[in-house]
């Protein structure tokens, strides 16, 4: 059953979350799959019932723009029991840093995105089986030294993707625009806990780009 761990996640703990998929296969095939996936990890937030993702993929990839409703806005950010603090989507894997805000919560998050994403990527590419690599990887974040490194890690993830170029600033399936210039997310996306402990946006880019985090903190390898 995907997502589904017996680990405990504890309640107002911080994790970094990451998910290969099977074989090393391609994950997200074009854009239209990673804005699906980017939608199922803002709404599934909350319980709150999600309707048409589609719509919502298509929408943002031709305007740009991601505009719910205020109601459903509102409902969503009511009833949260996950916050989204920094994400980056890889050709076969993603990074995820999540704030647990319900004991064990985290799970049933991860459980559905997961397989959400799998009914949709096994419909659109009718390709029966597993679409993940077994139980999603989850590191504790147990200080805030690892925190900072943790998001530093994750923003940069994206320089391994070779027709960037290093771009990794105007790389959309990361937040790291999100935190070195507009919020795209708003509410959705919950920058402060790291941004807030930097004078400015420029300082967090540095700290990032100089980071050696991905490089060489152990404890920051989700690869096994």
């Amino acid at each position: 059953m995907y997502g589904m761990r017996l680990i405990k996640f504890a309640e107002g703990e911080y994790y970094h979350v990451c998910s290969r998929s099977t074989d090393q296969k391609q994950l997200f095939f074009d854009d239209v799959d990673k804005a699906r996936f980017l939608f199922l990890i803002l709404h599934f937030q909350s319980p709150t019932p999600i309707h048409n993702t589609g719509w919502y993929a298509h929408s943002f990839l031709k305007k740009q723009v991601y505009a719910p409703t205020k109601s459903k806005l509102s409902d969503i950010l009511k009833t949260r029991y996950i916050e989204l603090v920094a994400f980056a989507m890889m050709p076969n894997h993603f990074h995820l840093l999540l704030k647990n805000m319900e004991d064990q919560i985290l799970s049933i998050y991860m459980h559905r995105v997961l397989t959400a994403y799998s009914k949709y990527f096994a419909t659109k590419y009718k390709k029966p089986g597993h679409v993940f690599q077994g139980p999603f990887r989850a590191v504790h974040i147990k200080n805030n030294v690892q925190l900072l490194h943790t998001s530093a890690y994750i923003h940069k993830n994206p320089i391994d993707i070779k027709e960037l170029g290093n771009d990794i600033l105007n790389y959309q399936w990361s937040s790291y625009q999100d935190y070195v210039s507009t919020n795209r997310w708003g509410k959705l996306l919950e920058t402060k806990i790291v941004s807030e402990q930097f004078n400015n946006q420029n300082a967090y880019r540095n700290f990032v780009e100089t980071s050696m985090a991905k490089e060489k903190i152990p404890w920051l390898d989700t690869s096994n």
